[in-house]
């Protein structure tokens, strides 16, 4: 046979082994992160915690022999630019999954638009709008955090310890803010709370002066729904029009930028509810002590273990699969997460691999808790009371909520 010829019959073969199974093809991800806009202050710290799984798995022997790769790209906070970018993470990077967006109102249109168009998983990390759970994606959405239709509870929970029998909401006017404001009110009505008055505001404006007048009764404190850049103004004109003076916040609006620019002074004794595992835990305890050695001390901030997790769900699901052909990780995301398989955690993937590669099943128990994706993508978990105490973030408890 001729070079030509056998070059062309070794062609062949790859051809036919990665249309096959794709093993033999890099695993990469796409990152879907706000960079820029509204929740920029929490865009970094995900893409840290995205970073490190990829870094350890790759220290573990990378994904079916190869290391995968991270390709990251700005929604900007919007939902356009959000579907804009992961359009190009899947027709320009080739990704195999995305991890993101943060924002449910940009999760949201990524999943209808190019997802489930696209037939790539997603796993957001963050977005929590209980509209994701009933969304017509075609099963190529899911997250490793629990629905607001939990965080609406415990947010409850949490006004009831606080003393609070009355509040005023302002939510930022998408499927996150509404969702959850919908989702509270109804249990805190349920409970015997008062909601004195409710308002949907617009993000990037200059005033919310008319929406805070609009829901002040004078005395009973402000639910903000939000996000830090706009929160921090909607705060700053609520002190200044002695409109409110106290506070209880949602998971969107724990941010140590807030308490900087505003003053501890202002903001102490304030309480929210943020999606928490539980600290005690080996995957924990590893994730913390593998997020200091990279990057330093692990800010006070949200959705740093959940996008870590996403990243090794999807990395096991490639592994199990044999392939890192989109909807064959699709297909094993919720294997790789079998109650009655082998635990186990984060520092765990050469273990994991080679359990799966024996055609065994495994429990990943991740940095965030159980992740366990049921038939909607969704997942349970567990919420954390926190206060501000000295300008300092604090962990009241960690619970589930009753519901």
């Amino acid at each position: 046979m001729s070079i030509n010829g056998k070059l062309a019959g070794a062609l062949g073969a790859l051809s036919l082994a990665v249309a096959a199974g794709g093993a033999q093809a890099e695993l990469k991800v796409g990152a879907l992160l706000p960079l820029t806009g509204d929740l920029q202050a929490y865009g970094e710290s995900s893409r840290n915690g995205i970073n490190l799984a990829a870094e350890e798995i790759n220290a573990a022997g990378g994904v079916l022999g190869e290391p995968m790769t991270i390709e990251i790209a700005d929604t900007q906070t919007e939902p356009q630019s959000g579907v804009d970018a992961a359009q190009r993470l899947v027709s320009v990077q080739g990704v195999s999954a995305i991890v993101g967006a943060l924002s449910s109102g940009v999760t949201i249109p990524v999943a209808s638009s190019v997802s489930a168009v696209e037939g790539v998983p997603q796993i957001s990390g963050a977005s929590t709008s209980p509209v994701m759970t009933d969304l017509d994606d075609n099963d190529f959405l899911f997250r490793t955090t629990p629905s607001d239709a939990f965080q609406g509870t415990a947010l409850a929970e949490v006004a009831a310890d606080e003393g609070m029998d009355s509040v005023a909401i302002m939510y930022i006017n998408n499927d996150y803010g509404e969702g959850l404001a919908d989702a509270f009110t109804a249990s805190f009505e349920a409970a015997g709370g008062e909601v004195v008055g409710t308002s949907a505001y617009e993000p990037g404006l200059a005033s919310y002066r008319g929406e805070l007048s609009q829901v002040s009764d004078g005395e009973s404190p402000l639910l903000l729904i939000g996000y830090p850049e706009n929160g921090q103004t909607i705060l700053r004109q609520a002190l200044e029009g002695g409109h409110f003076r106290d506070f209880l916040f949602t998971d969107g609006m724990k941010s140590p930028q807030i308490v900087e620019n505003l003053g501890a002074q202002y903001l102490n004794g304030s309480a929210g509810t943020v999606p928490q595992a539980r600290d005690d835990t080996d995957a924990a305890q590893h994730f913390t002590e593998a997020y200091e050695a990279s990057f330093g001390e692990l800010p006070p901030v949200p959705y740093i273990d959940t996008a870590y997790d996403a990243v090794y769900t999807i990395a096991l699901a490639a592994v199990a699969a044999d392939s890192t052909d989109p909807v064959a990780i699709r297909d094993h995301l919720r294997a790789v997460n079998d109650p009655d398989g082998e635990p186990v955690g984060p520092g765990d993937f050469a273990e994991a691999a080679e359990l799966l590669g024996n055609g065994q099943a495994v429990n990943y128990e991740g940095a965030s808790g159980s992740v366990n994706y049921d038939e909607n993508g969704d997942v349970a978990g567990t919420f954390a009371h926190w206060e501000i105490e000295d300008g300092e973030y604090v962990t009241v408890r960690v619970f589930e909520p009753s519901m």
